[in-house]
């Protein structure tokens, strides 16, 4: 079975359209109030609202392992395969400046693990990931919409979750001297904002509190708190615009595609 999986730092996000926040809750001992878990190893795990911290190599501990057991699954009970052994292939994605270095300590990650054991609530659960295939971001995004934009000059921005990675196409190719990444995606956007909406308003936001705010939602929120978001979230777009034009990248002219992303992107 082939399962895609977006190891983003915000999101996991999988091929069937499934999102889940990449954040886990370990304990020693089942958890009480009747969340989805998966005992691997000894330990209880499960999906947390609270992200994990960035990590620039997520193989460093299991966590990202343990979330793509949560992954691999939700596309096994989609299929109706949960609990019967699967062989899984999966394919992986890394910001472009991340690849060189890490594609292959990413795959190895996945690999050479035999047969992993696991429950999933009262589940016995058996998977064998056979193959792992890592692709760069961005072009891996744009694959979604390339018969739309594979015959111009085009863009294309992938705003992730700590990344913004660009390529730019022409002729339906991709230009290896304008693909890379940068450090600016979501997690920056949010950072800046709680900060100064605690400088400012004495006010503790959460990302969560962020993305509804930025969809319009403001709940309870006084209107400045709403006008704090907004204004950092031009001046944020604006600086990668100007990030872009220092690597000799004018958004005036041709196309740009913004795929994938952060969840407020």
């Amino acid at each position: 079975m082939l399962i895609a999986i977006d190891h983003g730092n915000i999101t996991c996000a999988l091929s069937s359209g499934r999102v889940f926040v990449s954040g886990l809750a370990e304990s020693d001992t089942r958890p009480p109030f009747g969340a989805d878990t998966i005992r691997y190893n000894g330990k209880y795990y499960a999906l947390s609202e609270q992200r994990l911290p960035y990590l620039r190599d997520k193989t460093v501990d299991e966590r990202f392992f343990v979330l793509t057991l949560f992954a691999i699954v939700s596309e096994l009970k989609a299929a109706k395969q949960l609990g019967a052994h699967a062989n899984i292939s999966l394919a992986i994605g890394l910001p472009p400046s991340h690849f060189g270095s890490q594609h292959e300590k990413f795959k190895q990650y996945f690999l050479g693990r035999g047969v992993v054991e696991f429950k999933y609530n009262d589940t016995a659960c058996s998977i064998e990931i056979d193959d792992a295939m890592c692709f760069p971001q961005a072009i891996a995004a744009a694959m979604t919409v390339f018969d739309q934009i594979s015959g111009i000059r085009v863009m294309v921005i992938d705003i992730g979750g700590y990344t913004a990675d660009y390529a730019r196409m022409n002729a339906g190719q991709f230009d290896p001297k304008t693909y890379d990444s940068l450090e600016h995606g979501v997690i920056v956007l949010y950072n800046s904002i709680i900060r100064k909406v605690n400088a400012d308003l004495d006010i503790l936001l959460e990302e969560g509190d962020i993305d509804c705010l930025l969809r319009g939602e403001n709940g309870e929120y006084p209107p400045e708190v709403g006008d704090i978001v907004f204004n950092l979230a031009i001046a944020f777009v604006n600086d990668l615009a100007g990030m872009l034009r220092e690597r000799g990248i004018d958004l005036r002219f041709g196309n740009t595609v913004f795929v994938g992303g952060g969840p407020s992107c």
